[in-house]
């Protein structure tokens, strides 16, 4: 193409007088040399040759650092891509994780759920996309890194909550307990929920880690705040939570809540007489009802139908039955029983009335429960019928102390622990290990001595149904008839008939 170029523009006379020349020459004439046009002409060829490579050449880098601008643009745009869409995609899963399992309103859910699916997929795509090493004009280089896109949050009030010389009151206010109960919970737990840096990321220190579990608690405030509190994901926050819970309960539980042993409960006996003149009393126990969303499965068994009687609101819950000792430690616990179940039934349940009624647990001894427990060989509880007697009276107010003893310690769990108040975000198979977490915590707060503020208490009210059979043992009414003359005759009623 260039030499049929060159002989447009150079005309055919010269292609003509070109041609003699080499004629002459293969001819022998004495004319063996072209001529002084047609090395101008061939000096015109070159020329023109390099010009056409050096535009050529400029061409090529032009072309190569548009491409260039242009991949980093591209890169550009995936980046911005990926953060919108992980944002997006946060917000989205915060939103039906505040207002409940996304999978509840089915409809909707289901189209939102793909949504996240699908917003989920492009912003991985997009992060792995990012994550290439480009090089050269467009081709993969052979130095490919992958990296994990983290979003940037604050940790501001962690660090700030971290330090050494943070406010003692502060810390209690935030934490529920004092600086050095804490640590000693982070040390307990530390082997159980310690984990280790990868490659991709450094772990969570054991610190952060039950700090958001027990702010997380303590507050009741939704995973999003937690999330902006800590500087973690939303997620992050409560795969935390979950964990620690279950820590709690399989290293803290077998050392903090268990059944007195034999010198324990002869300080107990003891502790409870001088409170109430009723012998052998080792025990008060209470059931109450914690609020929950309503469930997918078995909805009827989960209605609290006296609460909602009460509050004129559409109530679920689970219940948590305990057994408590004067200082209002736990002693014994049963919890998971759906709502719509009366105390008595909750007790039958429990492996406290297997343990006292076939291992004979309580052989001797009692515990004191209220009006919607049964009467039983270990069960003692109130005068029930109408009109009682004086003596009757005197005895049932004596219980009352006793029942007081478990009601205010339930008072101090729900306050202390702020998520027992309201419905959690927890699912139901989860909200046994998250409950007793609770109760472990509370029985360390009250053994070390942890004072609560006053405007933090809960009165508990839990409306008490009579069981259907109340007197079940023959005995257990002649004993407690015998208790409440002794009470009366003996002046430990607050009235003396001698």
């Amino acid at each position: 193409m260039k030499a049929a170029v060159f002989r447009n523009e150079a005309g055919d006379d010269e292609e003509e007088e070109e041609e003699e020349s080499v004629c002459n020459v293969f001819d022998g004439d004495v004319e063996t040399t072209p001529s002084h046009d047609t090395k101008n002409n061939l000096k015109g060829f070159f020329t023109s040759l390099l010009l056409m490579e050096e535009h050529e050449k400029q061409d090529q880098e032009a072309r190569s650092a548009a491409s260039r601008r242009e991949l980093s643009e591209l890169q550009s745009n995936y980046r911005k891509r990926a953060r919108t869409m992980s944002e997006y995609y946060s917000d989205l899963n915060a939103h039906y994780e505040e207002n409940g399992d996304i999978k509840t309103k089915k409809p909707r859910a289901s189209r939102a759920s793909r949504a996240v699916a699908c917003v989920s997929a492009a912003a991985t795509e997009c992060s792995e996309m990012e994550s290439s090493e480009i090089t050269g004009s467009g081709s993969i280089g052979t130095g490919q890194q992958r990296r994990l896109w983290v979003k940037d949050r604050s940790r501001a009030w962690w660090e700030e909550c971290n330090r050494s010389d943070y406010p003692e009151e502060d810390f209690k206010k935030a934490f529920r307990m004092s600086k050095s109960t804490f640590e000693l919970i982070c040390d307990e737990l530390n082997a159980a929920v310690a984990k280790e840096d990868t490659a991709l990321r450094n772990a969570i220190p054991v610190r952060q880690r039950v700090a958001v579990c027990i702010w997380r608690l303590a507050t009741g405030e939704p995973l999003r705040l937690v999330s902006k509190k800590f500087g973690l994901g939303i997620s992050t926050c409560h795969k935390l939570v979950l964990e620690v819970c279950k820590a709690i309960k399989d290293v803290l539980m077998p050392k903090y809540l268990q059944w007195p042993d034999d010198e324990s409960l002869r300080s107990i006996r003891e502790t409870y007489e001088a409170m109430s003149g009723i012998p052998n009393v080792v025990g008060s126990m209470y059931t109450t009802h914690v609020p929950i969303i309503a469930p997918k499965i078995s909805v009827a068994a989960y209605f609290n139908k006296r609460h909602t009687e009460r509050n004129q609101k559409t109530s679920y819950s689970i219940t948590i039955q305990a057994v408590v000792n004067p200082r209002g430690v736990f002693t014994d616990l049963c919890i998971g029983w759906p709502g719509s179940m009366s105390d008595d039934k909750v007790l039958e349940k429990s492996l406290l009335y297997q343990r006292a009624n076939n291992g004979g647990l309580l052989k001797g001894l009692w515990v004191v429960g209220g009006a919607g427990h049964p009467l039983l060989d270990w069960v003692l509880v109130p005068y029930t019928q109408q009109n009682l007697t004086w003596t009757q009276h005197a005895f049932n107010e004596k219980m009352s102390e006793v029942q007081r003893v478990a009601k205010e310690a339930f008072g101090r769990l729900k306050g202390r622990w702020a998520c027992l108040q309201k419905r959690t975000e927890v699912k139901l198979q989860d909200l046994p290990t998250v409950l007793g977490a609770c109760c472990v915590l509370h029985n360390i707060c009250e053994m070390r001595g942890e004072k609560m503020e006053r405007e933090l208490m809960v009165e508990v009210v839990d409306d008490e149904v009579l069981p259907e059979n109340a007197l079940r043992s023959v005995s257990a009414m002649k004993a407690r008839d015998a208790i409440s003359h002794n009470l009366l005759h003996h002046g430990l009623a607050g009235t003396s008939f001698l």
